[in-house]
Order: structure tokens, then sequence, then C-alpha cells
């Protein structure tokens, strides 16, 4: 390998974090981050969800969850009730105020998505998705 940075690890770490960035970036207007948005799109499909099925859908430490979902609460957007049967854990649901949040948050990241589909053209999302699914499982 003559050079280091022209490798497709590289280039995935440079989009990893361009995404990360122009998320930050647009969710900050609503007062939201990255992680912040993608506790409340799980909420939306799976609520209830414990903190650590959370942590995982948000690549980041049960701790770090524990720090997240706590602001979360304090904006209104979560309610977090003690599990009926498992009193240790927490099942935690969107507000309204939370669901209108989602919906902000999920404008701003459809266009964020459009900027990706648009970037990729004349390759199709699906197989731009099956392509890094694959490169994903080629490291787990």
């Amino acid at each position: 390998m003559d050079d280091p940075y022209a490798t497709i690890g590289f280039a995935l770490k440079q989009a990893q974090q361009a995404l990360r960035a122009r998320m930050d970036a647009e969710l900050r207007q609503i007062g939201l981050t990255t992680p912040q948005y993608a506790v409340l799109a799980y909420l939306k499909v799976e609520p209830g969800a414990s903190n650590a099925a959370l942590a995982r859908q948000a690549f980041i430490t049960p701790q770090t969850m524990q720090a997240i979902l706590v602001t979360l609460e304090k904006a209104g957007f979560i309610k977090r009730t003690p599990h009926p049967e498992h009193r240790r854990v927490q099942k935690t649901e969107l507000t309204p105020a939370g669901d209108r949040a989602l919906g902000a948050a999920s404008a701003i990241v459809a266009d964020v998505e459009k900027r990706l589909v648009d970037a990729a053209a004349p390759l199709a999302p699906e197989i731009v998705v099956t392509m890094l699914m694959r490169l994903a499982n080629a490291l787990r």
C-alpha cells in the first residue's frame, strides 16, 4: 500500500466523520445531538426499550446513554418508568413533545440523507447500502 490514506477504511472514516459533523450541526439548530436523535427515533419503533438497547442502537456506552436519557427526560421528550417485572430496568417512552422533536429532527435527517443519495448517484441507494453492509460484515 503506497498511500495509506487512499484506502477503503480511510474513506469510510472520512464519510462517517463528515456525516456525524453534518448531523450534529443541523440537529444543533433544534437543540438535539445525533445520539439524542437516535434515541428518539428508536423509541418511536421500540417503545419501552431498555437503556442497554438504546445504547446499542446509538453506538454509545450505557454510561453515556444514561446521561443522554437524563437530558431528554429533563427536556420533557421522554418518560421513564420502572419495568413491571425487573425493578432495576427502566422502560423509556416518547412523550408528545418528544414525538414533535423527532418529527423536526427527522426532516433534518431526511435532508442529510438526500445529500448522500445525490452524491452516490448514479448508484441506487440500495446498492450503496448493500456494499457498505458487506464491508461492515467483513470486519465482524
